[in-house]
């Protein structure tokens, strides 16, 4: 604890944005290039280095975020960087994309602004970039035994890391052309810019992870031919099985799933197209669910021009500080937060029918209605009481030619056969059964991630990685010799 009264004097100070003007006529990230180092010494001396760090509990990876703290308010970033790579195989992804529960746990947040832990974390990952501390870590031998992971999103990635390093020779199954799974493809460059990913992709392969991309298993190559050549199969294939929105009108034409909406847009910025063949240039733009992909479709729409974009949100709009009797510290609270998306939509008045930030609260989704052509032109919607029904004479309608679905997942995707080729079991929720070493019924094949979690964060997601690759390896050599920080049926806190 570098300042014992660090957190009494100094206070919480963020990586500051890019002004909006700026930025949202590119696609780079938010985020003042080097905007954090001349703060981040001086926020992670607001740590206070508590005897019972409630972050370790709220993280997934049991990040020791009271030991890198420490580290970087002395400027020791080599030790930070050694401590925070110890658990996060990803610190630069979770650094950008995760939601930071770690923050909500921080026993500062109990009566003031938490340590700025997100932050923090992705300034030791880049410095660590910068600096050389993140060489190749190729194992010294070969264990002779060969393990497929499917599926290359944040728990594939840390999955096959984490068995490779150990050893054993791993190949990784992706259906894309492109590794990365939805950090490549979902998630936009303004939140995450794909060198970021590029950089980790090479150094696995120089440690001897083996790329399979453009081959989807199930349909490219056989789930069983895959299962009989390795000795271990790891399913990582996400939660791609999208959830619909069956009101009158869904069929008409302008309505899209965000995930066919985002992936467009993503290839436009790799180069791989010049124009999207879903693009919000001059539309007026409705997007159905209040979450992070519903964002992430609001900031695309915004910089590819669109001429209104209104976000529909069905809970109530929270209120700004935590409830302590619903949601009491350490959990991780609902409360108003402005992304950078809505703080853009915000300043550009994007959404004139909707609040300020481009959300309509409360609203439900009852039809849509098209023109003559079979295209989509209104939305009409409804305010809702507590339990999500329609409240009687508050229904209208708002313009939209381009209506994006952002309502979640609900499982893995049943299109490739891969779960009916290897006869997997599912749960009720259609997710893949599995026991405590997160074995499926098949043996020798292990699931992980959000096709067996559900949908989930790339917190969870990468602490599933590396808990199956210890199972993996225990299941290969009979030792438990990887660190696993969860188990299967862990789930966030909760009241």
């Amino acid at each position: 604890m570098a300042d014992p009264r660090g957190f009494m004097t100094t206070p919480r100070q963020e990586w500051p944005r890019r002004p909006v003007e700026e930025r949202v006529r590119d696609w780079h990230e938010v985020y003042v290039p080097g905007g954090l180092l001349p703060i981040i010494s001086k926020q992670a001396d607001r740590c206070m280095d508590c005897g019972v760090p409630f972050c370790h509990e709220a993280c997934p990876l049991g990040n020791l975020i009271p030991e890198w703290n420490d580290l970087v308010s002395r400027e020791d970033w080599r030790a930070a960087a050694d401590r925070l790579h110890a658990t996060n195989n990803f610190p630069e992804y979770t650094g950008r994309l995760c939601p930071a529960p770690c923050e909500a746990g921080c026993v500062l947040a109990i009566n003031q602004p938490a340590v700025t832990i997100k932050n923090v974390e992705c300034a030791i990952a880049d410095r660590a970039w910068e600096e050389g501390f993140t060489p190749p870590r190729p194992p010294d031998r070969l264990s002779g035994r060969t393990v497929a992971v499917i599926g290359s999103g944040p728990t594939g990635l840390a999955a096959a890391q984490q068995l490779t390093r150990a050893g054993h020779t791993v190949a990784l199954y992706e259906r894309d052309d492109r590794l990365g799974g939805l950090m490549r493809y979902g998630i936009p460059a303004f939140k995450m810019e794909k060198h970021h990913l590029e950089r980790r992709l090479e150094q696995m392969l120089a440690e001897g992870t083996k790329f399979r991309a453009s081959t989807e298993v199930g349909r490219d190559v056989g789930a069983g031919e895959v299962r009989a050549r390795y000795d271990a199969v790891v399913i990582a294939t996400g939660a791609t099985a999208w959830r619909e929105l069956p009101v009158p009108g869904r069929e008409l034409i302008g309505i899209h799933q965000a995930m066919e909406y985002l992936p467009l847009a993503n290839r436009v910025c790799e180069g791989d197209v010049e124009t999207s063949p879903v693009c919000a240039a001059g539309r007026h733009v409705v997007i159905v669910g209040g979450g992070d992909t519903g964002a992430d479709c609001l900031g695309t729409a915004v910089r590819q021009g669109a001429a209104s974009v209104t976000q529909l949100d069905i809970y109530a709009q929270p209120g700004v500080e935590r409830d302590e009797d619903l949601e009491p510290w350490p959990t991780y609270p609902k409360i108003y937060r402005l992304s950078p998306a809505h703080q853009e939509a915000g300043d550009l008045g994007t959404a004139p029918v909707a609040d300020a930030d481009a959300r309509l609260f409360a609203a439900s989704t009852l039809r849509f209605t098209g023109d003559a052509d079979g295209h989509v032109r209104e939305l009409h919607l409804a305010e809702v009481d507590v339990e999500r029904r329609p409240l009687p004479g508050t229904e209208r309608a708002i313009p939209a030619d381009l209506v994006l679905l952002a309502l979640g997942f609900s499982g893995p995707s049943r299109e490739d056969g891969l779960i009916e080729q290897l006869g997997l079991r599912l749960t009720p929720r259609g997710t893949i059964a599995r026991d405590p070493a997160f074995a499926t019924n098949v043996p020798g094949v292990f699931a992980a991630g959000d096709a067996a979690r559900g949908q989930s964060l790339i917190v969870w997601a990468i602490a599933e990685g590396r808990a199956v690759a210890a199972s993996v390896d225990h299941h290969l050599t009979g030792a438990w010799s990887l660190p696993s920080p969860i188990g299967p049926y862990d789930r966030p806190m909760r009241v």
